[in-house]
């Protein structure tokens, strides 16, 4: 079997995981990402959006998601 077909990296933009992947908003809101009800603009890419809002854990957050992913094809 291979990887993921959209498998997720630091450099993927924001917008492209909403509109693929509806089901990690909530994983993004719980991680402090985003926040969609806030109407906060959620341009640009994991890695720009976490360092401003000073994320450390970005590589286990990006984990996390690709197994979301990954669950979400095998079903």
């Amino acid at each position: 079997m291979g990887e993921a077909k959209s498998k997720i990296s630091n450099k993927t933009l924001i917008e492209e995981i909403v509109e693929k992947h509806p089901k990690l908003v909530r994983p993004l809101q719980e991680h402090g990402i985003v926040c969609i009800r806030c109407g906060e603009p959620v341009w640009g890419s994991l890695e720009e959006v976490a360092g401003e809002k000073g994320i450390k854990n970005l590589d286990e957050i990006v984990k996390k998601m690709n197994e979301i992913i990954e669950k979400e094809e095998k079903e």
